[in-house]
């Protein structure tokens, strides 16, 4: 039987797998960890108001049904795409018929990748982990800091990159200081945290219209959240930001700081010969094949991929909808058919900012407040994998809802390497 290898098990990998069940074909899925994850709520696990296995399910339970694939939790390394070969990290050479490359992205710190040991991004559940240690901990240092400006810096938190991961970020950082540890402290009072939310370009959420763009700056503020645009950041220490706009240089003294302002596509496409646009993606045919292979596709936020003279959104349902036409491609090919092109249905854009405050768009239409953030809830929960995700975040959301209250707020370590930092002295 011809062999497919899927690299990547995320939205576009897993929908191309589930399109090829029941094909006369041998599936390989090849992935890094041994879960798919709900990337769209991660923020919540960062934050604490869900657990990694509310968000997240093990690749072999979902995918035990399907007969003719088998899973290989390993890192690919490389691909020959002359010899048709895929190479993982301990040597092992994997020969394929027929490629799907859903490898993702990473961060991208604009050629400062030393910030990304002091401003963590969020693309995983490690990423998670760290940043919910981190702002957990920024609480507890400025409770047993006896210096006023120090515990002003630990409980001024920077969020960097007005996207969608930013805002809901910015957001939900206020409700945590606001409502979630009030009356939890005895030397400092959470209330008085300051959330700054930077954003190079005039204005946040630049994927949407201007007047739903506007309409979350206003419910991000009105939230407590301070939003800076028309800030580009030059410089990231321990105990400051310092950024650019209309006025100067600016300096911001804070000592935990989250990134969410760069995407850069997996290095990984990198290996497969063919000339990378300006964010490192994969340019691809209307099939999703690379030039001069028609047995490689690159879908999701690794390919440059084109409908209707437009670009595609590195978003989940566009990974979805690429991982089922490349799926429906190779089964085509192995029987002798044409191949059909992509062409993106675009469902609508949904961004939540805190509670009963979110914007959306669906087809021409646009609504902002608790109306959108209703609706997101129904999306988010609806597109969970599997009923038992469902159940735990339903719940978990109603409990939140109810008491203030997060539920995921255990962290594993005391942060030892950060604690000499809060005995740095201030920035002058």
């Amino acid at each position: 039987m011809p062999h497919v290898v899927i690299i990547g098990c995320g939205f576009g990998g897993l929908a191309a797998a589930r399109e090829l069940a029941g094909a006369d074909v041998r599936i390989t899925m090849i992935d890094r960890s041994n879960h798919h994850l709900f990337q769209p709520l991660l923020y919540q696990v960062a934050t604490a108001g869900l657990s990694a296995p509310a968000i997240s399910a093990p690749i072999r339970a979902i995918l035990a049904e399907q007969r003719n694939l088998t899973t290989l939790m390993a890192a690919v390394s490389s691909i020959d795409v002359q010899g048709k070969t895929v190479t993982l990290e301990d040597g092992v050479v994997i020969a394929y018929d027929h490629l799907i490359v859903a490898a993702g992205s990473t961060h991208s710190y604009f050629g400062h990748d030393e910030w990304s040991q002091l401003a963590p991004g969020l693309k995983t559940l490690e990423d998670a982990f760290e940043i919910r240690k981190r702002i957990l901990m920024a609480f507890e240092y400025a409770e047993r800091e006896t210096d006023t400006r120090r515990r002003q810096e630990w409980l001024t938190f920077t969020v960097i990159g007005g996207g969608a991961t930013g805002v809901e970020m910015a957001g939900t950082l206020v409700e945590i200081a606001r409502h979630t540890l009030s009356g939890e402290f005895r030397n400092i009072d959470p209330h008085s945290a300051r959330v700054v939310l930077i954003e190079g370009s005039d204005r946040i959420l630049g994927a949407y219209p201007p007047d739903l763009s506007e309409k979350a700056r206003d419910q991000l503020q009105k939230l407590g959240v301070d939003v800076r645009t028309g800030s580009r950041v030059v410089h990231i220490d321990e105990t400051c930001v310092r950024y650019t706009n209309f006025d100067g240089e600016q300096t911001l003294a804070s000592r935990t700081v989250i990134w969410s302002a760069g995407v850069a596509a997996s290095p990984l496409g990198k290996s497969l010969g063919v000339e990378l646009d300006r964010a490192g993606r994969v340019p691809v045919s209307p099939e999703l094949n690379i030039a001069g292979h028609d047995d490689v596709y690159v879908i999701g936020d690794l390919a440059a991929a084109q409908s209707d003279g437009k670009p595609v959104p590195g978003v989940s349902p566009a990974a979805k909808q690429m991982g089922r036409v490349a799926a429906r491609n190779i089964k085509r090919r192995i029987a002798g058919k044409p191949t059909e092109s992509f062409t993106y249905q675009d469902y609508g854009s949904l961004a939540t900012i805190g509670r009963k405050a979110a914007i959306a768009m669906v087809g021409k239409l646009k609504f902002s407040g608790y109306p959108a953030w209703l609706f997101w809830l129904f999306v988010h929960v609806y597109f969970l994998i599997g009923f038992r995700n469902r159940l735990i975040v339903m719940t978990d959301w109603a409990w939140a809802y109810l008491t203030f209250k997060r539920s995921a707020r255990v962290i594993s370590s005391t942060m030892h390497e950060r604690r000499d930092q809060a005995h740095k002295p201030p920035v002058e």
